[in-house]
């Protein structure tokens, strides 16, 4: 569908459903602060399908307008810039930032990958040091561009053998995407799929509670996937020959040293984020807020004395535009939880639908949903506050039914613009990649197999880490 079609398309939609409210004999159970609620909603959602306006344009008015029409207030629409989610985030791009100035993502890839010795070693070794990359570095475009130098040593050592070449281009994006469920810094959606959840319910999902859930599943997830990808790119005699990847190879694409002794900025550097996550995952001991320990740590990775990147050079890598976004989506989502819209978009669901039918179809919306909304936030914003209410009418755990929604939608392989890792590995100059023709090969295979491990995580996993099916 061409851009001018979907524009027109979204237009009437919005249109139409807008007009349906604006009539008072309409839906009489819904009051006037919900209609308005959900004709912005309609609007935005049908913008962000529709239209090539930037997605935090669009929120922004949304929440404009809501507030200018009395739905929310101004406190609730600016109050979410100073969320400790929103300052967490802010915090965990400053220390990626000290990060990547040191260069400790080169060595530890020169230690991971120059162990292997096959291909099979080699995919999972690369799959692994991603996994770990979500906890350094917060959203997933910026892991993706922390790893492109790797994949273009790996891509220069393997240059010989084009299939393998192909498979890791693949694997790299793959992974990134599924594997960032595993902290709750991995992707905005996370943030908001949390502050819905605590307006909605007041259930908090803290730092260690979501590490416990999604980590688990973030590791069988990527090496499904890597292995996915592997047999359905590369043949048998492509798997079969000897790799040997060496740490030479890997620094002549690394501006920092990947072997050798640590510089002292390594040191302290690596000493910081260790003490850094540690303090994150312990937060049920100390009972220090997650954000407040990214703040302590972004303040000492920018300090002059101790520091290894100045906090200027530091906040200009923070997606401002991001953050704006998840503030303004989640002012939306208070306003279709305290307006009562939410509350009856899901009135109309069957009554007796089963626990395991409707993580089943939250599931299956969440898996497709990227088809329709590109911008993983977005899909959170619209799915997620919808999930809550049906959840509580279904009788299951609101909080189950968010995480599976959520995991599910880092699926978003099937286009090259399907996400951005996607469209960055699917073109890098001088280095064969994949086709849309390979994506849709993958994404037929690997859509159920995530689709039926996220349910499998959320009826026999989850409910053992405390966090059960039904309430």
């Amino acid at each position: 569908m061409t851009l001018n079609l979907r524009l027109a398309a979204a237009l009437c939609v919005a249109l139409s459903l807008c007009a349906l409210l604006a009539v008072p004999a309409n839906f009489p159970a819904l009051g006037g602060d919900a209609r308005l609620t959900l004709a912005v909603f309609a609007l935005a959602t049908c913008a962000w399908i529709g239209t090539p306006v930037d997605d935090t344009y669009i929120a922004l008015g949304a929440g404009l307008a809501l507030t200018a029409t009395g739905v929310i207030s101004s406190d609730t629409l600016f109050g979410t810039l100073g969320d400790a989610t929103v300052w967490l985030l802010i915090c965990a791009f400053v220390l990626a930032a000290a990060v990547a100035r040191t260069g400790l993502a080169g060595r530890a890839a020169a230690f991971l990958v120059g162990g292997a010795r096959t291909v099979r070693q080699l995919t999972h070794l690369t799959t692994a040091a991603l996994v770990v990359t979500a906890f350094a570095v917060p959203a997933t475009s910026g892991r993706a561009a922390l790893a492109l130098p790797v994949f273009l040593a790996l891509a220069k050592a393997l240059a010989d053998r084009r299939r393998l070449v192909v498979m890791l281009a693949l694997l790299f994006p793959t992974v990134i995407l599924l594997s960032a469920v595993a902290t709750l810094i991995g992707a905005g959606a996370h943030l908001i799929t949390v502050s819905v959840l605590w307006e909605a319910t007041g259930d908090r999902i803290g730092f260690t509670q979501w590490l416990l859930l999604g980590l688990p599943l973030a590791v069988a997830s990527s090496h499904l996937a890597a292995e996915t990808v592997l047999l359905t790119t590369t043949r048998r005699t492509d798997r079969e020959g000897p790799v040997h990847i060496t740490a030479e190879e890997i620094q002549r694409h690394s501006e920092s040293p990947v072997t050798g002794p640590w510089t002292q900025a390594e040191k302290r550097c690596a000493l910081l984020l260790a003490t850094v996550v540690a303090l994150w995952c312990s937060e049920p001991l100390h009972q220090v807020s997650p954000a407040v320990v990214a703040l302590i740590g972004a303040v000492v990775a920018s300090s002059p004395a101790l520091g290894t990147v100045g906090l200027k050079d530091a906040l200009k890598t923070v997606p401002w535009s991001l953050l704006l976004f998840m503030a303004a989506t989640m002012a939306m989502g208070v306003a279709l939880a305290d307006s009562g819209a939410a509350k009856w978009l899901v009135s109309g669901l069957p009554g007796h639908v089963g626990p395991a039918v409707f993580l089943g179809v939250v599931v299956a919306v969440s898996t497709a949903a990227h088809l329709v909304l590109q911008s993983r936030s977005a899909r959170s914003s619209v799915l997620v506050p919808l999930v809550v209410a049906a959840a509580v009418g279904a009788g299951v755990n609101p909080v189950t039914a968010a995480l599976a929604s959520t995991a599910a939608a880092g699926f978003c392989h099937t286009l090259p613009a399907s996400a951005k890792p996607v469209t960055l590995f699917s073109d890098v100059p001088g280095v064969p990649t994949y086709t849309p023709r390979d994506l849709l090969r993958l994404s037929a295979v690997l859509a159920p197999l995530t689709a039926a491990l996220v349910l499998f995580f959320a009826a026999a996993v989850w409910p053992l880490l405390g966090v059960p099916v039904t309430r």
